[in-house]
């Protein structure tokens, strides 16, 4: 959830780099909404049709995929892909949880055997 946040404050706080005139006061944050949705509109267009073409390939000539189907399969790729990465988070947070804690240990027999002078 936090991953969440974060990434909608950094692409609210980029809107500014995507906006080449100043517009009228108001139509700011309009302007901004729609180019996020064009920029992920156009983004799974584009996956769906790689993913269209990679399906044709692998389908025997004669039974090809409709290009219909390539905004479907490009949200449907996004999506994948946001868990994806989201689980590669989730991942690298148990391992550093699990470096910190071995750390942790490691520190506390440091200092019982500097104590002891060892």
């Amino acid at each position: 959830m936090r991953w969440a946040m974060v990434l909608l404050l950094v692409c609210l706080a980029g809107g500014t780099a995507l906006a080449q005139t100043v517009p009228p006061e108001g139509e700011n944050l309009e302007n901004l909404g729609d180019k996020i949705l064009s920029f992920i509109q156009s983004a799974a267009d584009l996956m769906g049709q790689g993913l269209v073409s990679l399906i044709n390939l692998i389908l025997p000539t004669g039974h090809e995929v409709s290009q219909n189907l390539a905004i479907p399969l490009g949200y449907l790729g996004l999506l994948t892909l946001v868990l994806f990465l989201f689980g590669v988070l989730e991942a690298a947070r148990k391992v550093i949880w699990l470096v910190v804690g071995v750390g942790w240990v490691l520190m506390v027999v440091r200092i019982v055997l500097d104590a002891l002078g060892v």
